[in-house]
């Protein structure tokens, strides 16, 4: 048994030795070819110096001869490649031409579509604050006017009620002077036929008496000379005396009846302005308390009005926060669709750069609709359709072509990712077997730890048993894909196969 199994296990280590041979011999063969390329190429570079040292030698002998037909082939030939280049740059214009003036058309027509949108918005919102303004405005000059015809009112009829009453004073102390000068011409008419009345009477009586005690009053009157006589040398200073006090007496009788009667009218007329004043104190009281209340009723209604001023100045003022705030978030809108559309520019810009010679000149794919196809969509475009988001898509209508682009490039950015997956998991495959070939050919703890083919013999591996050398071949003349790097290998040599 022993000496059945030494070729089986000698066989992986002479297809070892076979690659080795073949690396070696490829390299010397490169070095050999590098070597040999060398010296043909300084062999070609001491020729080529030596045929210029000779053509210089003769080439003023034929430059005379030969001028004339270079020039005239060169003519010929220069002038087929202008022609050629005229009509390529020709052509290559008017397809640059046209695609760029749609393009800008397009663009400007969305510039200004949305700079018409956006003034338009715009002049609304102005619009909504003027005719919010002019509400305000006038709402606040009606409030105004009938505060003001409401004050005037009230203002003309105070003035009225004040000038009435001021009439009415007035009247009722001018009757109450007439009704006093009345009052005391009456009094004084009475005073004077009572005085007449008791002088009248004091001299009847007075005649009546001295018809009586005539004869009595001559008798008496005699003795009443003498007593008389002898009284008024016994008193005649005190009669002197008597006289001056007598008429001191009278004159201050006088003064004392002018001063009663003075005090009367006086009493008369403070009594007459006592009951007026308090007539007018309550009437002034009666007043100042309607007044007062007038006063209470306007500044509950002047704290009601600023109250609804003020509401009516709070909510001006938050919806113009409101405002502003919407404005603000409409110009930062504003501005990231201006940058995304920058940026959209910028990316257009790079992508036309990056474009090929085939995509400038025909940049969109011809459809692959039929022509009957194609103008039953065109119809079915043309007519206004009655579903919403069907209008709202006819406004795109002249986004297309830039929709046709934008889904070949996603086709084949799709079509590069699926080739990259496919390579990628190529790469893996590849890893994986250059992993299993470099663990067949080294002996380390992880080696021994899994399956290994030097030890086991019935090993199931994923590589097909007909092709372990060029498979391990392929894995060791590509180590690039270890770093990742090209992921195409070579096709694998015939002699690798049979060696």
């Amino acid at each position: 048994m022993p000496a059945k199994r030494r070729p089986r296990a000698a066989a992986p280590m002479a297809a070892e030795d076979g690659l080795l041979l073949l690396q070696s011999q490829a390299l010397a063969e490169e070095e050999a070819a590098k070597t040999k390329g060398e010296m043909l190429t300084r062999f070609l570079k001491d020729k080529l110096a030596k045929e210029e040292r000779s053509s210089g030698l003769n080439l003023r002998k034929l430059s005379t001869q030969w001028r004339a037909v270079l020039r005239e082939t060169k003519d010929e030939e220069l002038r087929r490649d202008i022609e050629i280049l005229s009509q390529t740059f020709a052509r290559v214009m008017d397809c640059k031409d046209s695609s760029l003036a749609t393009d800008l058309e397009e663009a400007e027509e969305q510039h200004a579509q949305a700079l018409r949108s956006h003034l338009h918005n715009v002049d609304r919102l102005l619009q909504l604050q003027r005719e919010r303004l002019t509400c305000l405005e006038e709402g606040y000059s009606t409030q105004l006017e009938a505060l003001k015809t409401e004050f005037e009112t009230e203002r003309r009829t105070i003035l009225e009620q004040h000038e009435r009453e001021s009439c009415y004073l007035r009247d009722v102390a001018l009757a109450a002077e007439e009704n006093y000068a009345r009052n005391d011409h009456e009094a004084t008419l009475n005073f004077q036929s009572a005085r007449d009345d008791i002088k009248s009477k004091s001299l009847q009586e007075k005649q009546y008496s001295r018809m009586q005690l005539g004869g009595k009053a001559e008798v008496l009157w005699e003795q009443f000379q003498r007593a008389m006589q002898s009284y008024t040398e016994a008193t005649e200073h005190q009669k002197i005396a008597f006289e001056a006090l007598k008429q001191k007496d009278e004159k201050s009788s006088r003064e004392i009846e002018t001063q009663a009667k003075k005090l009367q009218k006086l009493q008369d007329l403070v009594t007459a302005t006592k009951g007026r004043i308090a007539a007018h104190l309550r009437e002034s009281e009666e007043q100042n308390r309607c007044a007062r209340e007038e006063k209470e009723r306007v500044l509950g209604q002047l704290q009601e009005l600023k109250s609804g001023m003020n509401q009516a100045r709070a909510k001006a003022h938050g919806s113009l926060t409101r405002l502003t705030v919407q404005s603000g978030a409409a110009l930062k809108a504003l501005a990231r669709v201006v940058e995304k559309a920058q940026r959209v520019l910028r990316l257009a810009e790079m992508c036309r750069r990056l474009e090929t010679e085939e995509e400038k000149v025909l940049p969109f794919y011809p459809s692959s609709l039929a022509e009957e196809e194609q103008r039953d969509a065109r119809q079915v475009l043309e007519e206004t359709p009655a579903e919403p988001l069907a209008r709202a898509m006819q406004d795109y209508v002249g986004l297309e072509r830039f929709w046709q682009r934008f889904n070949k490039a996603k086709l084949e950015e799709q079509a590069l990712e699926r080739e990259r997956a496919a390579l990628s998991q190529r790469n893996r495959r590849l890893r994986e077997l250059l992993r299993q070939y470099l663990a067949g050919i080294s002996v380390s703890q992880e080696v021994l730890d899994e399956p290994n083919p030097l030890l086991a013999i019935e090993h199931k591996s994923c590589v097909p048993r007909d092709l372990p050398r060029a498979q391990g071949y392929q894995g060791a003349a590509h180590p690039n894909s270890l770093l990742g790097g090209d992921t195409h290998p070579d096709p694998i040599p015939s002699s690798a196969g049979t060696g």
